[in-house]
Formats: C-alpha cells, sequence, structure tokens
C-alpha cells in the first residue's frame, strides 16, 4: 500500500501505534448510531426530542468528514476504486438533497438512502482494511475526527464533495452553520438525543 499521509513523528522504538481508533472502528459506530436514529424518527410513536435536527446535523458532518478524508484514501490505496467512490458520492449527494428541509414525509426515504450509504461504505472500508496498516486506519480515523469538528452541521449538496475544494470550502460553511446553530440554540451532537416523555 500505502495511505499517503505526511510522515510519522519519531518512533520511540519498535511496535509505535498512534494513540486513537481506526476509521474502520469510527465509521461502523457512526454509521451504527446514525441508522438506529433514522430507525427511530421513522417508526410509530414519540419521536426523540430534538431527533430530526440531530440526525440532518450529525448525517451532514459525517458525509463531509467521509469525503474529506475516507473517499480520498480508498482511491488511492484501491487501484479500481474510481466507479464506487463516484457511486458513493452520488448516493450522498442524494441524501443531502433528501435531508434540506427533512419532514416526516421524506423520514423513510433518508433511511433508506442512508441505509444504501452505509452498505456501499462499509463494503469500501473492508477493502481499506485489507489494503492499509492498523497504523494508518488509526491515522485517518483521528483525521477523520478533525475533519468533523469543521464540517458543516446542515446539508449543502451545491458545494464541492471531492477534494481539493471541499476541504477549502466546507470549513468555511461550516462556520456560519455553527453560528446559526449557536443563535437558535439547535441541536447537534448524537448524544443530545433525549428520549420522549413517558406516557
Amino acid at each position: 500500500m500505502s495511505v499517503h499521509l505526511p510522515p510519522l513523528p519519531p518512533s520511540t522504538g519498535d511496535g509505535y501505534q498512534p494513540a486513537g481508533q481506526s476509521i474502520a472502528a469510527t465509521i461502523a459506530e457512526e454509521h451504527q448510531e446514525l441508522l438506529s436514529l433514522a430507525r427511530r424518527l421513522v417508526e410509530p410513536g414519540p419521536d426523540p426530542a430534538h431527533g430530526r435536527e440531530i440526525l440532518v446535523a450529525a448525517l451532514s458532518r459525517h458525509l463531509a468528514a467521509e469525503e474529506q478524508c475516507l473517499l480520498p484514501a480508498i482511491r488511492q490505496a484501491l487501484a479500481d476504486a474510481d466507479q464506487p467512490v463516484a457511486d458513493v458520492l452520488a448516493g450522498d449527494a442524494a441524501l443531502l438533497m433528501a435531508l434540506r428541509g427533512l419532514d416526516d414525509a421524506r423520514l423513510p426515504m433518508v433511511a433508506d438512502l442512508l441505509g444504501a450509504h452505509v452498505t456501499a461504505v462499509d463494503a469500501l472500508v473492508q477493502r481499506l482494511c485489507a489494503a492499509a496498516t492498523e497504523e494508518e486506519l488509526i491515522r485517518l480515523g483521528n483525521r477523520l475526527e478533525i475533519a468533523e469538528e469543521a464540517a458543516p452541521t446542515r446539508p449543502h449538496p451545491g458545494i464541492p464533495h471531492t477534494p481539493p475544494w471541499n476541504r477549502i470550502v466546507e470549513p468555511a460553511v461550516a462556520l456560519v452553520d455553527k453560528f446559526r446553530d449557536a443563535v437558535t440554540g439547535r441541536h447537534t451532537q448524537l448524544s443530545e438525543v433525549a428520549e420522549p416523555p413517558q406516557r
């Protein structure tokens, strides 16, 4: 392999391992949390408080971070990944469009598009894991977390979704999103999903 990453800091000895979680573990956890929230919102019964706005924010951040870190690494590591990555990007664009002004009527479509996204990305992540070292996967995981912190919290299907332009435009758009979130008190973290009151 390898995935092109800046050089590692000097090793303190054999068996150096960067701190953090591999990108595969991070992606798997996020996919599970997003799918779980989407299913809860689609099922009949009381919705969790702030569930819809949190799904929009968390999914917007997740897709942006994958497009900045994961998909370029897959393209570089796997010789035949251009078409599968292009398919993921097309699915992401459809998902972002569906998230705009999300209402109850569109929730089942968003859940279906999210399921398709998870299936496609998980297959590519498995192939990346076979091609990359554990150290590279951890370093990519750290980059994914940083990219999510700087990612937009609202869907912006019209902005660039491939490097280098997404790495320039998305953080600027994210600043505006986060300012709007702070002013309106919008909930944006998966940890903020509250259970509906018991009746």
